[in-house]
């Protein structure tokens, strides 16, 4: 797949021009090299396109900068190969990734540690699923049917919007790169959008998506409908990193989105008026939960299943 290879290395120049001079080697414990002693520098990709993606984190980083005492630098990353390559270069000390992007990291040397998974309620598990969207009225009612076709996905490092739904292409007997003509979409709305526009004749995208962009007025009621979808997958993490950022800076992150990065608590300590006005990335209604290392194991074993070239493309 050496399309996949390619896309993932095709942002890295993004933060490694702003490596040189850094070393590749600092201790763990260190200052934080990416923003100095006194600012964490924070990036994101967004799932749709959104020019307010910062508003999304506004109390998130209010809560980390109250809790650390340091400034929180918050930046938009093109896409996830850029926020793996900015944090293994020590210019990111703490980003938002899929699970795919985050396993391709951690798995390839990058010195980070999970820390926390967003959720809709305090006793709920992080996670999601991947849905294959066709146009309502289409031929194509299955995986099977997708031979032949323009399909759109999300991006190569993407978890719901290329791993999971390769896996279930090679399940149904499809090949991800013989079978179909693969388009890069870059994002779950621009999949989605593509797909009701006919770009692409069918395509994949994380389950929410379709009602996020009916809200938003980007597409109609009832324009897609699903036709596969996925096991559950491990909620996105948010991960820091562990050389860039001092102990204390770390325990102080892991305290605040751990323990404190919930509605409730960002209320009760006056960072937002209420709940009804306290937004929250991915617009989750509760907020932050603990995640580990071995949480996404899950995506490590469908990264066996499939053999793709980009789990180890990093």
């Amino acid at each position: 797949m050496s399309r996949t290879a390619t896309g993932l290395l095709a942002a890295a120049s993004l933060f490694l021009v702003a490596a040189c001079g850094e070393s590749a080697a600092e201790p763990a414990g260190n200052a934080s090299a990416a923003g100095g002693d006194d600012t964490i520098v924070f990036a994101a990709v967004p799932s749709e396109e959104s020019e307010s993606l910062q508003s999304q984190y506004e109390v998130i980083i209010e809560l980390l900068e109250q809790e650390t005492g340091k400034t929180v630098e918050f930046q938009d990353a093109t896409d996830y190969s850029a926020v793996i390559e900015g944090q293994r270069a020590g210019q990111i000390d703490l980003a938002g990734y899929g699970p795919f992007s985050y396993k391709i990291a951690k798995d390839s040397g990058v010195p980070i540690d999970p820390v926390a998974s967003l959720v809709d309620a305090p006793d709920e598990e992080p996670g999601y699923k991947s849905h294959a969207w066709a146009p309502a009225g289409s031929d194509i009612k299955s995986l099977e049917d997708f031979k032949g076709k323009k399909i759109c996905f999300v991006d190569p490092a993407s978890t719901s919007g290329y791993l999971y739904p390769s896996a279930g292409l090679l399940e149904a007997g499809i090949d991800p790169e013989a079978d179909i003509e693969p388009i890069m979409a870059g994002g779950h709305d621009a999949s989605a959008i593509a797909i009701d526009s006919g770009q692409c004749d069918a395509g994949f995208a994380y389950d929410a998506i379709p009602s996020i962009l009916v809200e938003s007025g980007q597409l109609k009621e009832g324009a897609l409908e699903s036709v596969w979808e996925s096991e559950m997958i491990m909620g996105s993490p948010l991960a820091m990193n562990t050389e860039s950022l001092d102990t204390e800076t770390q325990e102080a992150i892991r305290t605040a989105l751990t323990e404190k990065a919930n509605v409730e608590y960002l209320v009760e300590s006056g960072i937002c008026e209420n709940e009804e006005s306290c937004v929250l990335p991915e617009e989750s209604t509760w907020g932050f939960v603990p995640v580990t290392d071995e949480d996404y194991d899950g995506v490590r074993k469908v990264c066996e299943t499939t053999e793709a070239e980009a789990c180890n493309a990093a």
